[in-house]
């Protein structure tokens, strides 16, 4: 095999890898989940939830010539979940998340918003980034939540 095509399918390898936990890891991350708090556990969900919206609102942007997203349906997502409800706004050329469950009674955490900063600190922050919550009673707090 020569050098060339080494490389070639070593990068393959690696890449078809990457974005893919296996199912134990999965089934760890929300064992970890369940174990946390009832309103960092509420956070943590609607958390994951809005970093996964981030992510893709960036990689929109970075596919659109710097022109963020100005509403989910351009991303192929749709406002309504089983579990949440989405938006999208856009702030100072930013994207600004927001999910909230769609059925808040018995939750801690009604909404959560995200910004892509959050990307930047679970990059440099082992995983782990803040968000701006509304609680169920309707004050604003900041959770520290595990990205997914």
């Amino acid at each position: 095999m020569t050098r060339g095509l080494a490389g070639t399918v070593l990068l393959a390898a690696i890449v078809s890898g990457c974005g893919r936990s296996s199912p134990a890891a999965a089934a760890a991350s929300n064992r970890a989940v369940d174990t946390l708090p009832p309103a960092v556990r509420d956070a943590a969900l609607l958390g994951r939830e809005a970093f996964v919206l981030v992510d893709r609102a960036a990689d929109y942007q970075g596919s659109h010539r710097g022109r963020p997203p100005s509403s989910l349906r351009q991303m192929g997502i749709d406002s309504l979940a089983p579990l949440f409800v989405r938006r999208i706004a856009v702030v100072s050329d930013s994207s600004l998340v927001t999910v909230a469950f769609r059925q808040p009674r018995g939750r801690r955490v009604a909404a959560c918003e995200a910004n892509p900063r959050v990307l930047e600190e679970a990059s440099l922050n082992g995983g782990r980034f803040r968000l701006v919550c509304t609680t169920a009673s309707g004050a604003v707090a900041q959770y520290e939540v595990p990205a997914p």
